[in-house]
């Protein structure tokens, strides 16, 4: 790649033209040997780029500044930004400095400064100044638009932003370091807890607005942490991506009895979606909500409903034993955190019978899948009747993924199954398999299979053709992708 289509690229990032994973798309769509104006006209062909003046600025300052050489920061080869970074904030602030970047942030997040820790200091902190350093790394982390923080023995430190993977240094932790850090912010009862199980989870608050769910555990090299930061503000189902089906949503949560679940892997949302649900119930109903987490991560102060939040571990003894609780509580709609073994499965399904609303989460890809996994934790002599009682509460289930965009950010893709007298009669019959045709024919019930939700999605120029690909399993659908 010549000086000034390096120069092209830098100079579109740092305006807000294009994003890196853009400028990766056309560089390898072109080649490297792509020269300054086959290089922009690929933006515009792509419908990357709409500002054509803008562009052509760009594109003359980029031959004028490729005569004189080669950019510092190379747009192709800078894996932990988007832009380049000056340096800002106050100086020797134990140990920790801040890097701004020059572009404009989008999206609904609000991006801050990167965070850049200087974790050589680490040995010469004292415990007060560590701590502190910790918080403002946590704080800088989340003002950045990252989703995690990981800290672990025998590795460099790195976070993940829109599902990619960046580190903040080149530094190795030593077991000592990665010790230090990871209990920092723990109280006494909290470290001897971690070191006597060599795990450990929790929720950190540092102010009202920050909040984080930490895992703290030990593996062959040491200790490790792994901070899940918690969006300061609940957002509404229809920004998180769901407005399509938004009508459906609504629905779903109008019912006062019943089971609704929120599936998907790890890292796909569930617990935003389930504090969005939550948060729409406590604005439009007034009930009791009780909720069971592990640990507590959104707080949900009272609006119209009053809702009261327990932690497993920390109030209750198990998600089963804070369900068998809830039961005697007066409680209008029980919201469970995970739905992980028989006993609490069953509970729940009892509660969904017994007038309730339940609304819990699993991780699993899709609604057959789903279903599959909350019935086959039963024993063979109770399928029958757990069955029938699956067929009869079941409200609806809410499968979703977070795909990477082609804005270099994420989007979410969706499958919904409505529970209808069709579907209840698979259910009931153990006929999962005939799932995925009613759900096609049940479209204007507010059903939607993953596969025509993502090719959708590549049909919005939203998502590339690769990434379509690798999450259809449609092979009629994945043969209309080019």
């Amino acid at each position: 790649m010549n000086n000034d289509t390096r120069w092209l690229a830098r100079l579109a990032i740092d305006q807000g033209l294009i994003t890196r994973p853009q400028a990766l798309q056309v560089r390898s769509t072109l080649g490297d040997d792509a020269d300054l104006m086959t290089f922009a006209q690929e933006m515009i062909d792509a419908g990357i780029v709409t500002d054509l003046e803008k562009l052509e600025k760009v594109a003359e300052l980029a031959a004028a500044k490729g005569a004189k050489g080669a950019p510092a920061a190379d747009p192709f080869e800078d894996s932990n930004t988007q832009a380049p970074f000056v340096q800002s904030g106050p100086a020797g602030h134990a140990g920790l400095t801040a890097k701004v970047p020059a572009a404009k942030p989008t999206g609904p997040i609000a991006v801050g400064a990167a965070p850049n820790f200087d974790f050589k200091t680490i040995p010469a902190l004292a415990d007060d100044a560590l701590a502190d350093a910790m918080r403002q790394l946590l704080k800088a982390t989340a003002r950045y638009g990252a989703s995690d923080l990981h800290l672990s023995t025998g590795a460099r430190p790195f976070i993940r932003k829109n599902r990619a993977l960046a580190y903040l240094s080149d530094y190795i932790l030593t077991d000592q370091d990665a010790l230090r850090l990871n209990v920092a912010l723990l109280t006494d009862a909290q470290k001897k807890t971690f070191l006597d199980k060599k795990d450990l989870d929790y929720a950190l608050a540092l102010s009202a607005t920050d909040r984080y769910r930490v895992n703290l555990m030990f593996h062959k090299n040491g200790a490790a942490g792994a901070y899940r930061m918690v969006p300061a503000e609940t957002r509404t189902l229809e920004n998180l991506g769901f407005a399509k089906h938004n009508a459906t949503l609504m629905k779903l949560l109008s019912y006062h009895n019943g089971l609704i679940l929120i599936t998907g892997p790890v890292g796909s949302g569930k617990t935003t979606t389930l504090a969005s649900m939550v948060d729409f119930l406590n604005t439009n109903r007034t009930d009791h909500i009780i909720t069971v987490e592990d640990p507590i991560e959104v707080v949900q102060p009272a609006k119209g409903c009053n809702v009261t939040q327990r932690e497993a571990g920390v109030h209750t003894r198990s998600f089963a034993s804070a369900l068998k609780g809830a039961l005697r509580e007066d409680p209008d709609v029980i919201v469970i955190g995970e739905l992980r073994d028989l006993e609490t499965i069953e509970m729940a399904i009892s509660a969904s019978e017994t007038g309730h609303l339940v609304i819990g989460t699993m991780h699993t890809s899709d609604a057959s899948t789903t279903l599959n996994r909350l019935l086959d934790v039963f024993p063979p002599a109770q399928q029958t009747q757990i069955r029938a009682s699956v067929a009869e509460s079941l409200r609806g289930i809410v499968c979703q993924r977070l795909l990477p965009d082609i804005d270099g950010g994420l989007v979410l893709a969706c499958e919904i199954l409505v529970s209808n007298t069709a579907i209840q009669n698979l259910i009931r019959e153990g006929k999962t398999t005939g799932l995925r045709n009613t759900m096609e024919t049940g479209v204007k019930e507010g059903m939607c299979l993953m596969d025509n939700v993502v090719f959708g999605l590549w049909q919005e120029r939203k998502i590339t053709a690769a990434i379509a690909q690798m999450n259809i399993t449609n092979r009629v659908l994945k043969v209309k992708i080019s």
